[in-house]
């Protein structure tokens, strides 16, 4: 059979066979490196039949490349994947094919393309510019889920609004629905972070760092910071100030975004008892009209206003202490990565003493540096066992007032010795502390806790909490205020 005849058979294909097409081709291609000469062919006629460039084939053409050249193809790629559930036929009665099937094969291929990029990571070494046209099409991929890039990998754009984690769809509409990020989080989160993180560890990461140019191509993310953050003391001279301006770039990312969900807690209840400011942008003017209401002269068309009433804006500013413990295992990186940075946000609200220890098998008191994530993390050391013990034994003589201190404990909790450890816990949360055990506060939501001490926890009151950072953002705030 000739390519010709290929092509005419393809074209005369209904919708649905396109699409399996193009379906069929990326999971070949996902599975096994190598070329499948009559998927190819045949893919090739359904991209250009329907008026896609042939680079959406290319497995070496990142979409950036694709969009700078086609870039039409951009509002396209935003919520690609985010489907209205209500798709019509692929034809009408008549058998004449509908516009909304030709849309679906037009998005298959596209849909293909940005899934083969993301997912066919291949083997081997891996440079900082595959590493940095990975980290984008993944971007694209995190888009085509509704998503801002970075947002699944747990990374810096979690703000805003819009679905749970924060995160605000940016699809371009067209009747599509909004995806439920609470199930695609940490579904496609955690593989994509997994992918990421073997990348980086393929890498030859120091003779990048070396060489201010390949170290310029590098993105931060939360893998390269827990990789840096393991190797920084074999790091030195340009090496080492590359990596630091790496981890620096990502805590100012990652600081910015949380920084704008603290800042909506509130600073205490309304004190009513503090007779309020008598200045004009304390007035209450609504109130003021509606209690001189009887003086309103109907003839000369005027209110006189007897009494001015003003706005109440003095707090209660009990002082509150808020002393956050983190296990730094190895297997804990991202929980306190983000914590860290939490710490030092709250750390800079009025009437907050924040104060920080880090712990695996020995504790350390961080509260000097909380105010610098930065300076705190050059500070921590990763891995090692894991005894929260020496931890509980540097917080407790920090708890002067047990009802206005709140204890945030981050671990997994797979402890070396856990009934003492929970002995201790339960002695704080009867004292009157506000404590909060949480598993995982990371932006996939990923993470694993030990069963006795989840269910000892439950039995308590005190559930641990885990899941996107979000959560622990609104606890505290809810204490706090």
């Amino acid at each position: 059979m000739s390519e010709r005849q290929s092509d005419d058979q393809v074209e005369a294909l209904p919708h649905d066979n396109r699409r399996q097409v193009l379906y069929w081709r990326l999971l070949a291609r996902l599975f096994d490196p190598e070329e499948q000469p009559a998927l190819e062919r045949a893919g090739l006629a359904v991209v250009e039949d329907i008026g896609l460039p042939a680079a959406l084939l290319d497995p070496q053409a990142s979409v950036d490349s694709i969009v700078q050249r086609h870039p039409e193809l951009a509002a396209e790629f935003d919520g690609l994947m985010v489907t209205d559930k209500d798709q019509g036929p692929d034809a009408d009665p008549d058998g004449e094919v509908t516009r909304a099937g030709a849309a679906e094969v037009r998005r298959a291929a596209l849909v293909s393309k940005v899934l083969l990029n993301v997912f066919s990571t291949g083997s081997g070494a891996v440079s900082a510019g595959q590493l940095s046209r990975w980290q984008s099409d993944a971007g694209w991929l995190e888009r085509a889920l509704g998503c801002a890039p970075g947002d699944l990998r747990g990374g810096r754009g979690s703000g805003g609004s819009g679905g749970p984690g924060g995160v605000a769809p940016t699809g371009t509409g067209g009747g599509r629905r909004t995806p439920d990020l609470s199930r695609l989080i940490p579904a496609i989160g955690p593989e994509l972070g997994a992918l990421e993180a073997d990348l980086v560890k393929r890498m030859h990461l120091r003779e990048v760092l070396a060489d201010p140019k390949l170290a310029a191509r590098l993105t931060p993310s939360m893998s390269l910071v827990e990789q840096l953050l393991r190797d920084k003391n074999n790091l030195s001279g340009v090496a080492l100030a590359n990596a630091k301006d790496l981890i620096r770039r990502f805590v100012d990312e990652v600081a910015d975004v949380l920084r704008t969900q603290v800042e909506k807690a509130t600073v205490g209840a309304i004190d009513r008892s503090v007779p309020p400011k008598r200045v004009f942008r304390n007035l209450d003017l609504d109130r003021t009209i509606w209690k001189n209401l009887t003086n309103y002269s109907p003839e000369e068309e005027r209110l006189y206003v007897d009494r001015l009433y003003y706005r109440h804006t003095a707090r209660k500013t009990t002082p509150q202490r808020l002393i956050v413990v983190v296990d730094q295992s190895g297997s804990m990186v991202d929980s306190m990565v983000n914590c860290t940075i939490l710490a030092s946000i709250f750390a800079g609200l009025p009437k907050v003493d924040v104060h920080l220890i880090a712990y695996d098998t020995q504790a350390l008191d961080l509260t000097p540096w909380v105010h610098d994530p930065f300076e705190t993390l050059l500070r921590t050391q990763l891995g090692g066992g894991t005894d929260g013990t020496v931890a509980m034994a540097l917080a407790e003589p920090k708890i002067a007032e047990p009802r206005n201190t709140v204890v945030v404990w981050i671990s997994d909790f797979y402890e070396w010795r856990s009934q003492p450890l929970f002995d201790s816990m339960a002695a704080l949360h009867r004292s009157g502390v506000k404590f909060i055990p949480v598993g995982s506060v990371t932006s996939s939501g990923r993470g694993s806790v030990n069963p006795w001490f989840r269910e000892r926890f439950k039995d308590q009151g005190t559930p641990v909490l885990s899941g996107h950072i979000r959560k622990l953002v609104q606890e505290l705030k809810t204490f706090l205020g």
